[in-house]
């Protein structure tokens, strides 16, 4: 009992000690708007709106900002709390994205920019040291982008993370730790992880071809050759198609006027094709030549990949075609329990009930449409109907009419 009561001390006790450099709920009414910056780099930026969309699980706690205006790019900032500078320390990046217009294309991304920026101008070209979260375009791209800033450079991470593309919340985790190490979680689950310098092109290979080795050129690399003893048989050669024999020149055929009669062609039953001699086992094969490699002079190790010191501000730069992703509950801290809490207290005590609204809504929907249909068909019915009692009428008529005439 005292050892829990120990390991529960020290938990709450670490989560005390967290450093918090941002942490976005959008729960203060439109004080937001203050926080956040809409750049004027372009004009014609998009407008993001408060709101907890169309189904929500807490309807004050779910609200965040939403993109409201279709094909349009977007570009809103804020500074952070206070700058971070993770040296030596884990980075923890989290938010949560809703694409509840079912998005066909469109990022869902947030930036981490250093301190100092012009949040007036923040625009697509500006220097950053992070950008992650889900990005979907059509069936071909529904991926998790993690690219990091380098030496003037942006990374993209070389393995393939899927996003999630559905209409429900879901939070994104990016943890960056001082090992040079990573992980990705999604909705509070691992989906990748592993050390930085091998799933990014950070550095240049530490081996690379010898540029002085050639291939000797007497290297046998042929496993089998033509076996020499193979020859082709002297019936080989037939040709592909030959005349029918079963055809017979046509009874009004006139040389004179056709011209020359020629059979019709058939495939040949004796034709072989191409003969090519039996393969047998190279006695001087060699192997696959491999090219040496040798230290490559380019390369020199980095044990701070993992670091950023001037930290200072998030934001969110897109392209959406059809809008309506909704962001809320941003959090940027040193600790990974804290974060893991965080998403549980926010997004974790709301999904179910979000799923549930939605759930009713969609029922609410498909019996509208269900009616509606009924209502279109009963009135096509009754039209039709209509349509045939009159060509009955019409055929009494008629019949009427021409018993008249007859009489």
């Amino acid at each position: 009992m005292i050892l829990r009561l120990c390991l529960c001390f020290s938990a709450v006790l670490a989560l005390a000690f967290a450093e918090v450099y941002v942490k976005e709920q959008f729960d203060d009414g439109d004080a937001w708007t203050k926080r956040w910056v809409q750049s004027k780099h372009k004009s014609d930026y998009g407008e993001f709106k408060l709101t907890h969309g169309k189904f929500y699980g807490d309807a004050e706690a779910d609200k965040g900002i939403q993109t409201s205006q279709d094909a349009h790019f977007y570009a809103i900032s804020r500074k952070m709390d206070k700058t971070f500078n993770n040296d030596g320390k884990t980075l923890v990046l989290q938010f949560s994205v809703k694409h509840e217009q079912t998005i066909d294309c469109g990022g869902g991304y947030i930036k981490i920019l250093p301190e100092g920026n012009d949040l007036t101008k923040f625009n697509g070209d500006d220097k950053y040291y992070v950008m992650f979260g889900p990005d979907i375009c059509g069936y071909g791209t529904k991926k998790v982008h993690v690219i990091f800033g380098y030496k003037g450079k942006n990374l993209l991470i070389k393995k393939d993370i899927r996003c999630k593309d559905d209409e429900f919340t879901h939070v994104y985790t990016l943890i960056l730790r001082p090992d040079n190490t990573f992980e990705v979680l999604i909705d509070n689950e691992k989906v990748e992880s592993g050390d930085l310098e091998s799933n990014w092109d950070f550095l240049a290979p530490k081996k690379i071809k010898d540029p002085e080795a050639k291939k000797p050129e007497d290297w046998d690399d042929k496993e089998y050759q033509d076996d020499p003893e193979d020859k082709k048989p002297e019936d080989w050669d037939q040709p592909e198609h030959i005349p029918d024999p079963d055809a017979k020149k046509p009874e009004d055929w006139d040389d004179e006027m056709d011209g020359e009669w020629e059979p019709p062609q058939i495939n040949n039953p004796k034709y072989k094709g191409e003969w090519k001699p039996r393969q047998i086992k190279n006695p001087k094969y060699q192997g696959v030549w491999v090219h040496p490699e040798i230290d490559n002079p380019e390369y020199e190790a980095d044990s701070n990949l993992y670091r950023f010191t001037d930290m200072g501000v998030v934001g969110f730069d897109l392209w959406q075609v059809k809008a309506g992703t909704i962001f809320d509950n941003i959090l940027v801290t040193d600790d990974v329990d804290y974060a893991k809490k965080f998403a549980e207290d926010t997004w974790g005590k709301s999904k179910d009930a979000e799923k549930k609204m939605k759930e009713g809504i969609d029922e609410e929907e498909k019996k509208k449409k269900d009616e509606e249909d009924k209502k279109r068909k009963d009135e096509e019915d009754s039209k039709k109907d209509k349509d045939e009692d009159k060509d009955d009428d019409d055929e009494k008529e008629a019949d009427d009419s021409k018993g008249k005439d007859e009489l």
